[in-house]
């Protein structure tokens, strides 16, 4: 069993559970649900960086990336820095994140928020509506067409922003679809896990432009983002390179104005 099946294997049992425990009428009684969600495509459009920085305290293949930060001093630090958007993981098991980071997120920032988790049911894109989301990512890897049209579909519904992630051409012919508002290309191989940016460079004249064109993974330093702002990427989702730090907020703020 590859990862990214362990990941939907295990949250399958834990939807399971949630379900029994907090019913979707629950989750729509939060006050968050009833918002306005900000549009990270819109803020990606408009700014000069087009970084989304992540939260995330671990993963697979590294146990303990930040275990210290406090996830709405990390948010604050990212709308001082500038950032057009801030990804949240949601995921416990497996990067140590949980719904509470995405709600102290909400509270301590304007920031379009991207609930980053690996989507396979409504349920969590209601979750992520009542926790305040602004936008979910989809990962074509571990969904079908029509999934990805089901929940893209929902997520419209309730005003959030999709960004759904590929890795890869067959992935990308499969997914694209009306209902989607952000692209990206995982440079991650993910039977591999080896990065490299020329996925992003094969696959982004592909990508048709009424979507934002995202990269994702390995993107550590400003000549990459120059060099995928060359070809055609708006976005840039950098997971690792701020969070490994003391600061990351900082950290961001200081790669930002280098761009």
């Amino acid at each position: 069993m590859t990862i990214l099946e362990s990941i939907v294997s295990d949250l399958y049992k834990e939807l399971k559970y949630k379900k029994q425990c907090i019913p979707v009428s629950q989750l729509e009684q939060s006050v968050l649900f009833e918002r306005t969600p900000y549009s990270l495509s819109d803020r990606i459009r408009n700014s000069s960086s087009g970084i989304i920085a992540e939260h995330k305290r671990r993963s697979p293949s590294k146990p303990n990336i930040n275990l210290s930060t406090l996830v709405h001093e990390v948010a604050q630090g990212y709308e001082k820095a500038g950032v057009s958007g801030m990804s949240v993981l949601t995921n416990t098991k497996y990067f140590g994140g949980s719904l509470d980071d995405l709600i102290l997120a909400r509270g301590a920032s304007q920031l379009p928020l991207l609930r980053k988790e690996f989507i396979i049911d409504e349920y969590q894109i209601i979750e992520a509506k009542a926790y305040g989301a602004d936008a979910i990512l989809l990962i074509a890897a571990c969904l079908s067409r029509e999934e990805i049209k089901r929940f893209s579909e929902t997520a419209q519904k309730l005003g959030l922003e999709v960004l759904l992630e590929v890795h890869n051409q067959e992935e990308l012919e499969k997914a694209l679809m009306p209902s989607l508002n952000l692209l990206g290309v995982n440079n991650r191989n993910l039977k591999s896990f080896q990065v490299s940016l020329e996925t992003s460079k094969q696959l982004v004249d592909q990508i048709p432009n009424e979507f934002v064109k995202i990269s994702e993974s390995g993107i550590s330093d400003i000549s990459a983002v120059k060099e995928l702002k060359n070809v055609g990427f708006e976005g840039f989702l950098m997971g690792e390179h701020f969070m490994k730090t003391e600061n990351p907020g900082l950290s961001a703020q200081q790669f930002i104005q280098q761009l």
